[in-house]
């Protein structure tokens, strides 16, 4: 029998002063994890079984799909991550270290190199694909700024799935079987999810949809528009070009001194203009070669979209700035210079701007990108937001949501096949890359997630897959020995109906106990007590509706249909 004692729930009254949202708070108050340091929790018992009914519906589905589980090392050797490419490209959230022979390792993030590695060493011929194998297992990243509890922190659960194809055709089918078995998983943890397009970012590849549980708190931010059927991230979310040509006479150009005005809202406010009427102008370097980037004054520069469109790139420096340039940060503009330029489509909206002169405390005045900037490139380079028009029917626009990411999968391509020549024998003999896809699902984020959509103000609401007992039994007399026969019963019954329950044995008051129950979340509460010695009833109690209905201990039937 499952008691508070044995099953060590702890519960705490005060939310720690760095939790920030309700999940944090709740987690740590309800005993599901206990801080240990920045980014890292213990996932102490009641938390464990909330995980571990998370992780056997991914399972399922997993394995409903044609997919076979494996564990994967943590420690990866540095060889792997150097032969992908990827050993000095991922960045600072790599933890990298050496063992005592001096040879270097690194926690893994994500497993892309190793699986690649062992499918490559077994499957040689296209008679063995498709194939994909998935894990359920710990992940390291070193965060720079850990923060609301295990919705983003350094070491987390992940599953983890990677697919193997001799064909575009054959990946296209498993992306899409994937896909469907999350929405299975999601729906089936009472989670509301959108898919929306997503920038494929650190993983590679040239396709992905991510999985977001709608939410105020969320991260991200999730343009759409229902009639349309559009749903992409901000960052994967194209602006389109709207074609326009001003053939109002705009007079030539001027410079004009605008005396400590570096930022839009400076040259704004000493003009009296809107910022949507001025040119931003960023320098970035690209393999050490100077490329402008111009965008109107009042949008935002998208980043992956630069990469995509010019590779990996970084700012240009102060210093850079005045060697090519010949002026300091906030003056840069795209007129007279040799530079590459690139505007962004959203320029073509206004007939002329207001832009850096490449000197200090000057600005240019009535520039017509047009007739001004010839050598200028277009493209979509700034992030799309809310208003903006909708790229499957630019006859609507776009409306903005908040999600948590719980989910994301990817078309990887050859990326990683072809860096590390893991190859097959296709149908006519010929070697061949790989087709690879992956899929992640956080299993820590998607619970967070779930106290987000699944809370009140006394606690936790957890629908019945995730909850870590369905039914919790309350036992307000638990010095009086003539209730154990009644609960030794109720527990037989409940536990032959296929739910799981735990006894509050505690020798606390009634009100600590409703007050922890409540907290905890339990779909159901059967109350007993010196009611159920006088007249042979027990009170049932749904966590969700707060309503209370009494029952005869008589009566399991009765019982068994109130806690459906």
């Amino acid at each position: 029998m499952h008691t508070y004692t044995n099953a060590f729930v702890v519960t705490v009254k005060e939310s720690p002063n760095d939790a920030e949202l309700v999940s944090h708070q709740l987690m740590i108050r309800a005993g599901l994890i206990k801080k240990m340091a920045a980014g890292v929790y213990t996932i102490l018992p009641m938390g464990h079984r909330v995980f571990q009914k998370m992780i056997q519906i991914i399972r399922d589905e997993m394995n409903a799909i044609g997919s076979a589980e494996c564990t994967l090392p943590v420690t990866i050797p540095a060889d792997l991550w150097k032969k992908s490419g990827r050993w000095d490209k991922y960045g600072r959230e790599l933890l990298r270290f050496v063992d005592r022979h001096d040879r270097p390792f690194c926690l893994g993030p994500t497993h892309e190199e190793v699986i690649t590695d062992v499918v490559s060493a077994y499957v040689t011929s296209y008679k063995q694909l498709p194939m994909t194998l998935y894990q359920i297992h710990t992940k390291f990243r070193d965060e720079i700024r850990p923060r609301f509890g295990v919705m983003r922190s350094r070491e987390f659960i992940m599953k983890d799935a990677y697919s193997f194809h001799d064909s575009a055709e054959s990946l296209d089918a498993t992306y899409a079987a994937m896909q469907q078995a999350y929405h299975r998983i999601f729906e089936r943890c009472g989670l509301t999810v959108v898919a929306a397009q997503a920038d494929s970012g650190a993983i590679g590849g040239n396709e992905s949809v991510e999985f977001l549980v709608v939410a105020a708190c969320g991260e991200d931010s999730v343009l759409v528009n229902t009639e349309a059927g559009f749903v992409a991230n901000s960052e994967a979310c194209p602006t389109l070009d709207p074609g326009i040509v001003h053939h109002v006479s705009v007079p030539p150009y001027a410079m004009i001194h605008t005396p400590n005005c570096p930022r839009i809202t400076d040259i704004c406010a000493y003009r009296g203009i809107q910022p949507n009427v001025c040119l931003k102008s960023i320098l970035i370097m690209v393999n050490d070669a100077p490329i402008m980037l111009c965008l109107p004054g009042d949008r935002d520069i998208n980043e992956a979209k630069i990469q995509r469109l010019v590779g990996a790139f970084r700012w240009a420096t102060s210093a850079e700035l005045t060697h090519y340039l010949g002026c300091s940060p906030g003056y840069v503009g795209p007129l007279n210079t040799e530079i590459p330029v690139w505007l962004d489509y959203g320029l073509k909206t206004q007939p002329h701007y207001t832009c850096g002169a490449n000197q200090d405390d000057h600005h240019v005045v009535n520039v017509s990108p047009d007739r001004d900037i010839p050598h200028g490139q277009w493209a979509d380079l700034k992030m799309a937001i809310a208003g903006d028009p909708c790229p499957s029917d630019p006859s609507v626009t776009v409306s903005a949501l908040r999600g948590i990411e719980v989910g994301h999968v990817f078309k990887l391509g050859t990326t990683y096949s072809q860096a590390m020549d893991a190859t097959f024998t296709n149908a006519t003999g010929t070697r061949m890359p790989f087709i690879m896809g992956c899929y992640g699902i956080g299993v820590g984020r998607t619970v967070a997630a779930c106290i987000e959509q699944c809370h009140d103000d006394n606690g936790l609401c957890w629908p019945a897959a995730l909850a870590p007992f369905h039914v919790v039994i309350l036992n307000l007399c638990p010095k009086n020995t003539d209730l154990d026969p009644i609960i030794q019963r109720l527990v037989a019954a409940i536990e032959s109906w296929g739910y799981d329950v735990i006894v509050d044995n505690r020798p606390d008051s009634p009100g600590v106990k409703f007050n922890d129950a409540d907290l905890l979340g339990f779909p159901y509460q059967i109350i007993v007590g010196r009611k159920t010695l006088d007249s042979g009833h027990i009170e049932r109690k749904c966590r969700k509706t707060g309503e209370t209905i009494g029952v005869s201990v008589t009566q399991m039937d009765v019982l068994k249909s109130y806690l459906n």
